[in-house]
């Protein structure tokens, strides 16, 4: 069934993304409305996260078997290929051992600003078969990778001002060499690439919080975050930045080779949970109501973001 979803969010006006801080001059509340196929991106957590694609380890027939799935759906959600077929691969080391990795890269022509670009990331690996068990990442990070399909399905309807890339990155478990590869491997220059909005475990939490790490970074991020109204089922916060005495998140996934060159980053995630690297990180633990309007989240600040010229 498709789902009209409304969410209250403050938008901020007379504001540019930058280097600098910005004033903000004024903001009123408006409504933001978007849709995409709630049971749909839920299915795709069910299917990635399934002992048929093994754990998804990186160079692995699971994770073949994930990076075609990810080409199939983008593909059918009209997403077109930033490279050929869709695919970027790379080899690196890690731990004694030289490994291929592929990185799904799709694309998104902006509107209004299609030579600037916003990435929006999630790692389709994780940590596959270990002691014959299937660690099989339903949160870690299945729960990003669906969210990808679910922006692809809003764009459809809402195309972005900004060229967007949809990036599906290999190996994050293995040194975040996936984006490492693509940061060093720019394909436009990186003074066009303006944001990256990273995705890694948004699929559960107890208190029902999801945090956005990178405002500490960047003034404006801070205001745009610091303004949204927070739905009754979810709880933005923000932190995990180094500067508050909590767990640093500020190099853990993704978004840590775009922070090292400067790029401004939101990172949305959420606290361990005690499956988080275990064998029972499976769909059946997810939260979906909190994982659904933590997508409407993602997806109403990239909304806010994106109508910003910067």
């Amino acid at each position: 069934m498709k789902h009209q979803l409304w969410l209250t969010l403050f938008a901020v006006l007379s504001l540019t993304i930058g280097s600098c801080a910005q004033k903000l001059d004024q903001k009123i509340a408006i409504q933001v409305p978007y849709l995409f196929n709630a049971d749909s991106i839920l299915v795709h957590i069910k299917t990635l996260s399934s002992d048929a694609f093994e754990g998804r380890r990186t160079g692995t027939s699971g994770a073949e078997k994930a990076k075609n799935y990810i080409i199939e759906k983008y593909t059918h959600l009209n997403v077109l290929p930033f490279v050929p077929d869709y695919q970027q691969p790379f080899s690196f080391t890690a731990r004694g051992k030289t490994y291929n990795g592929v990185n799904v890269l799709g694309l998104i022509k902006g509107s209004q600003h299609p030579e600037n670009y916003i990435v929006i990331s999630a790692h389709y690996d994780h940590e596959g078969i270990k002691n014959n068990q299937i660690y099989n990442g339903a949160d870690d990070n299945a729960s990003g990778v669906a969210a990808l399909f679910a922006v692809a399905e809003y764009f459809e309807t809402h195309p972005p001002e900004h060229s967007v890339i949809l990036a599906a990155f290999d190996a994050e478990e293995l040194g975040l060499a996936g984006s490492h590869h693509f940061v060093a491997n720019s394909i436009v220059p990186l003074q066009h690439i303006k944001l990256n909005i990273n995705m890694d475990m948004i699929g559960r939490n107890d208190n029902n919080e999801l945090y956005a790490v990178g405002t500490a970074f960047n003034d404006t991020l801070k205001t745009v975050i610091s303004n949204f109204k927070n739905p009754k089922e979810l709880t933005l916060l923000m932190g995990h930045d180094g500067k508050d005495g909590l767990q640093n998140w500020t190099m853990s996934s993704d978004h840590a080779p775009f922070h090292k060159k400067n790029i401004p980053f939101l990172y949305f995630g959420v606290e361990d949970h005690k499956d988080y690297h275990e064998p029972t990180d499976d769909f059946e633990n997810m939260h979906p109501e909190f994982y659904i309007m933590a997508v409407n989240t993602i997806i109403s600040i990239f909304a806010t973001l994106d109508a910003m010229h910067f």
